[in-house]
Order: C-alpha cells, then structure tokens, then sequence
C-alpha cells in the first residue's frame, strides 16, 4: 500500500522523477517515488527484442553526449556505448534522391535553421514553418524532419523554443538500453508501482496526496508528470493551479513512435544508414537500417502521420513501412520483414504523447512550469527544460533542480 509519512514524494518515476529522487535519497531527505507505471522509466522504456537484445521503444539516443549525465550514469553500471555516428550525421542510402538530391537537401536544412534563429531573436514570436522558404521543393521533407524533432508539424511549433533546443551534436547509444540504463538508476530508490496519483491537496500546511492504493502524507512533492497529464486534469491540484494548467497547455506532447522490423540479408545493407520512404511529403517515415549492425530495421514515424497510424493499430504501422520500403526497393522485399514490436505513446494512458513543444508564442511556459509554489511544490520533467526539452537527460537536470530546491527550502523552513 502507499501510505504513510514522508518529507519529500516524488510524482512520476521517469528521468526527472528518478534523478531528483535519487539527490533526495543521497541528501538524507526521506523520500518516496510514486509511479502509475508497473515500472520505472516513464517515456524511457526497453523491450527484450529477439535474441534478449534491448529495443528503445521510448529515447534511444544520448543528445549531446559530452555533456549528457546519463553518460556517467551508463558508464557506473558498466554499460557498453556505442559512439557510433548516427544516421542523420552520415547522410541517407541514395534511393528516391534525384542526383544531387542530398546536398541540396542538407543545404535547405541550414538555411531554414539560420532563417529560424535570425527571426528568434524578434517579436513577436511565429511558427517555425513561417520560416520555410516558399516554393522550396525540400519544405515537405524538411517538415518530415520536424516532426521527428518536435513530434508535431512546423506550423504548430514556436520558433523561438524551436531554437532555443541546445545540441552539441555528439549523439550515442546505449547497447544494452538507454530505458534499460534509466530504469536500473532507481532501483535501489524507495518506489511504489501501479500507483496513480489522483489529487494532491495543498491547503493545509502538509500535503495530502490521494492515490490508487492509499493517502500518503508528505512536506513537499515534486511533480515530474507529462504535460499531457497536467494539462487535461484541472482537479490534480486542490486547490487549483490554473498557472500550471495554463503552461501545461502551452506545452503540448508531440508523438513519435519507433517499429522496429527484423530484416533478413542485412549485410546488403550499410550498418547504421537511413532512407526516408518519400521526399516530396510530410507524412513519410524514416528507416534506420542495421542500428548496432543488428538485422533490423527501426522505422520512425512523427506527428500527423503517427497519430493517424496510431488511430489504427499496430498493424497499420507495419502496412505503411511495407508500402513505403516496397516502393523503393520492390515488391521482393515484403518478404525480408517481418514486425517485431512498436509502442504507441500516444495511446499510452500515463503519457499520451512523446515529448513536449511549445506552441507559437508559448515558449515562456517552461519557466512558469518549472517554478515552484510556495516552497512545497516543485516540478521537473524534459517540458521544464529551456535548452534541452523532449530529452532525458532534460528530464535529468531538471529533476536534479528540482531536488535541489526542495533540500534548499527545507533549510530555510
């Protein structure tokens, strides 16, 4: 049961819940992880896949892995990482681009990212797709792109915190699971599972805080939950906090889904290469072939397009890779795949999205999430990060904050 009396509860077990849980735990503060999921990870989730290797279904790549503590943290558990560039620093298989095609889209890209950071700096703030060159033949794939990125389509996006994200371009990967890393990080942390929160009640001087199994009594919380969550539940918090709610909704979830397919006669095939289904649309996948040199394929699907699949079920995923990938390689190749396993986020009850964008001219309400409320409530989470949103190490360094606030204010109190 989840009850009893603590000085510090955590809300939600992902990246933020377990980093802030962990410097509380370290603090001396007596503390306590509250996850909806029967496991820790949040949106970090791997999956045994054949033969027992780790398949990411939720983050798969270390973002800016020269400055990214999750790093350390795979390196203390005596993890393997693989440094291995990844598939859109080395260029696309050359199927469906026209000669040339390549460069010209690369330099379309770089055009449109300085178009981008000229107008962040001005008011008032727009859609990054305002930033799209007209009539530019690579805008649809350009938007693909975007939806991989942001998980949503350029239009819906601010530009301002679209450039505001801060990327070092060193990306790596964990062999045995960055959800695999995330997960092992808090298992030694005082956790209860299968546990959602319903309500947290803050008008007395301690909190009160309602869950499926029991009420647990604590001076603080932290609140890592996804924007989703926070946005769509007006009655969490008693009394309301509509300045939440509000920077909530400013901070939508994208969608992003990963299929990972098993391929036979790999080796035709580049380790670590990546071919788009189309470039003339938005609503294209992009296919990772042999990630790890595995006889895969890890197909991404983003925004629009996901949501649509997502409306089907897995099988549709699957359908729509097989058309795309037999139109380029022909109708032979139906036979080399076969589905191994997708999650769709969106339809995951405890998340519903991937991870968070702002809207146009909402870019600012990742301060006002972040902030606390009258030294007892704290928030963290990727949404709460200006530089570094929709990762987990994000999700970690906000956390950490969080956690550091909270040990600060018990001082003073």
């Amino acid at each position: 049961m989840a009850n009893g009396d603590f000085e510090t509860v955590v809300i939600g077990g992902g990246a933020a819940g377990i980093a802030a849980a962990r410097r509380l735990h370290k603090a001396g503060v007596k503390c306590l992880i509250i996850e909806a999921r029967s496991r820790l990870g949040g949106r970090a989730w791997t999956s045994a896949g054949p033969s027992g290797v780790g398949l990411d279904l939720g983050c798969g790549w270390l973002h800016s892995a020269d400055r990214n503590p999750w790093v350390t943290i795979a390196q203390e558990q005596n993890r393997s990482i693989d440094k291995t560039p990844p598939p859109w620093r080395r260029g696309s298989l050359r199927l469906g681009f026209p000669e040339g095609g390549q460069q010209e889209f690369l330099e379309a890209q770089v055009q449109f990212s300085a178009r981008v950071s000229e107008r962040a700096t001005r008011e008032p703030d727009v859609a990054a797709s305002t930033l799209l060159e007209p009539g530019n033949r690579w805008n649809n794939l350009i938007n693909a792109v975007g939806t991989y990125i942001s998980g949503t389509e350029l239009d819906q996006v601010s530009a301002l915190d679209f450039d505001n994200y801060d990327d070092t371009g060193v990306n790596w990967r964990v062999v045995e699971g960055y959800g695999t890393t995330i997960a092992a990080c808090g298992e030694n942390l005082p956790a209860v599972l299968s546990c959602p929160v319903s309500r947290i009640e803050h008008h007395d001087k301690r909190l009160k805080i309602e869950t499926s199994q029991g009420v647990i009594v604590a001076d603080q919380a932290i609140v890592t939950l996804p924007t989703t969550v926070l946005a769509e539940n007006d009655a969490l918090f008693a009394p309301s906090l509509p300045e939440k709610t509000a920077a909530a909704q400013g901070l939508p979830l994208g969608l992003a889904d990963k299929l990972f397919l098993s391929l036979a006669d790999a080796e035709e095939f580049e380790t670590d290469s990546r071919m788009f289904g189309s470039i003339e649309r938005t609503a294209t996948a992009a296919y990772h072939f042999r990630p790890f040199g595995r006889p895969q394929i890890e197909a991404y699907f983003g925004g629009q397009l996901a949501s649509e699949l997502e409306a089907g079920d897995e099988r549709a995923f699957f359908d729509f890779a097989l058309s795309e990938l037999t139109g380029l390689l022909g109708n032979a190749f139906a036979g080399r795949v076969k589905q191994i396993q997708i999650h769709r986020w969106g339809a995951d009850p405890f998340s519903r999205g991937s991870y968070s964008y702002a809207r146009p001219g909402r870019a600012s309400c990742r301060m006002k999430l972040a902030a606390p409320i009258d030294s007892r409530l704290f928030f963290a989470g990727e949404a709460c990060s200006q530089h570094d949103f929709s990762t987990a190490h994000g999700g970690w360094i906000t956390g950490v904050a969080a956690a550091d606030q909270a040990i600060s204010a018990r001082a003073q109190a």
